[in-house]
């Protein structure tokens, strides 16, 4: 039997994956696209798509009750089959773009250049793949070769996962109704986003396990601050400084332990338990001992320079290289890697001017380091800091909680270094932040540049007008709304503004 031999062979069609894919398709060359699951990966299913779908009916829900509070009409709620069937139908409308793009280049073009394989993937040698789906195998052949098979969510030892009672994101649509009571293992990024959106939906008393003095510890306190008490006025309860000693399931409900540094203990119960303490890669089936493909040099990653691994025509893209998981930052390493393959990538890839959002309340947008960050590493810096409340479009929403902070080197030239937006549209104002730091360029270009009005960046115009000593609004006379300072060796000086 002939084994087929494409120039590119992807494994995994999550976002890494697909892009790798398209990309290898946009040179003209011969792709194989093998998944052994659901095309899209967990930026579709149970990820990315779905989170921040509920996240969206949450907030919709929770500002309809922050409008009608105190006007003595009574609470507005979904029932959980009409949210579901909402993140459902996000999910297949998603879902049937991928379906009618894969069945389209693979029949409906000329040139067909792209083979999708079903089924689950192994190497069989550095070249070649086996491929096994529903007991039936095949092997083919990749001259260049992808791995993009994503990653799953961590558990942790002797706790039975059930993804009933005791869930991961994997089990969230798996729930028949809201939770009376839920626990959150883990105070990062997903799960303070968990824990805003069952907070928001008003059902659900929230509990928090955080381990440090404070949630989201890798972000500045400014920001932390805000989110945390946010989550505390709408019922949640982070247990801060917190050990979980115990964490067992009971079949019907949940029993957990805590400890603290001065000697408390704390048993609590639940009915649920969710577990958010990170992600690991999925490698383990893909027997990468018969292609020699090292691990990283902790072992928990597949390892490679700027994409590539220690064989030169085999590449990894997304959460399997370990770096950012971002379905972003997958998709830019998934072409990345292809654009290497073909020889036309001429830079490595950069990770300094990475645009995420944090889903929470209010939505936090972050590019480039921050100011912990830069004490840190004692980069001298200046920083601007404007509120909410004088931007004319937050006050048209009635939506004035939240800042805009952008920092910039402590020199002439004021390089953009960072930003952080917290609040609406957060997300909708760091592209062009993002651009100067990728550029290098100074913010000056951005004062003069004519914003729409009323819109939320504004506020980044004025930012940048108050480090010129040229805005609209005076931080000596707004202390309370405008800040403008510098950081040398961790110490805040205020920079003398009209």
């Amino acid at each position: 039997m002939s084994v087929l031999t494409y120039d590119l062979v992807v494994i995994g069609g999550g976002p890494a994956g697909y892009a790798a894919a398209m990309r290898g398709i946009d040179f003209g060359k011969r792709v194989c696209l093998i998944e052994k699951e659901r095309v899209g990966g967990a930026g579709v299913y149970n990820g990315a798509l779905s989170s921040k779908t509920l996240w969206e009916i949450s907030q919709k829900v929770a500002s309809v009750n922050d409008t009608i509070a105190g006007k003595g009409r009574e609470p507005f709620y979904l029932s959980w089959n009409d949210v579901i069937d909402t993140v459902e139908e996000a999910v297949f409308e998603r879902k049937f773009q991928y379906s009618c793009h894969i069945k389209l280049l693979q029949t409906e073009t000329i040139t067909k250049p792209l083979t999708y394989e079903r089924g689950a993937a192994r190497f069989v040698s550095e070249h070649e793949i086996e491929i096994t789906h529903e007991g039936e195998t095949k092997i083919i052949r990749g001259k260049n070769i992808v791995i993009a098979t994503g990653s799953r969510p961590r558990k942790m030892p002797n706790v039975l996962v059930d993804e009933q009672t005791i869930l991961t994101s994997d089990g969230i649509e798996n729930l028949k109704d809201y939770p009376k009571s839920l626990v959150i293992v883990g105070a990062g990024v997903i799960g303070c986003e968990y824990a805003t959106i069952f907070s928001n939906f008003g059902k659900t008393k929230v509990h928090i396990i955080d381990r440090q003095d404070r949630i989201l510890p890798f972000e500045d306190e400014d920001i932390s601050s805000i989110v945390s008490t946010n989550l505390e006025e709408k019922g949640v309860i982070i247990h801060h400084n917190a050990q979980l000693e115990r964490l067992e399931n009971l079949g019907n409900e949940v029993e957990y332990e805590l400890s603290y540094p001065d000697g408390r203990k704390e048993i609590i119960r639940v009915e649920k338990a969710l577990l958010s303490i990170g992600r690991i890669p999925n490698y383990e089936s893909l027997n990468l001992e018969a292609a020699g493909v090292s691990m990283s040099k902790r072992g928990m990653h597949i390892g490679d320079d700027d994409t590539q691994t220690n064989v030169p025509h085999i590449y990894a893209a997304g959460d399997v290289s370990g770096r950012i998981a971002l379905v972003n930052m997958g998709e830019i390493e998934g072409r990345h890697a292809v654009e290497k393959i073909m020889g036309t990538a001429t830079d490595r890839l950069n990770y300094d001017n990475i645009c995420t959002i944090m889903f929470l309340q209010p939505e936090v947008a972050a590019v480039g380091l921050n100011e912990q960050q830069c004490i840190e590493k004692n980069i001298p810096v200046k920083v601007v800091k404007i509120d909410y409340s004088v931007i004319a479009r937050a006050i048209a929403m009635r939506k004035t909680e939240g800042f805009f902070k952008i920092i910039v080197t402590n020199d002439k030239e004021m390089k953009v270094l960072g930003m952080r937006a917290v609040g609406e549209h957060a997300s909708s104002a760091i592209q062009a932040i993002g651009l100067l730091i990728k550029l290098n360029m100074s913010i000056s270009v951005i004062s003069e540049l004519v914003h729409p009005h009323p819109s939320i960046v504004e506020g980044i115009q004025e930012c940048v007008r108050m480090l010129l000593n040229k805005s609209i609004f005076k931080s000596s006379v707004f202390k309370d709304k405008l800040a403008c300072y510098s950081l040398v060796d961790g110490i805040k000086t205020p920079l003398e503004r009209l």
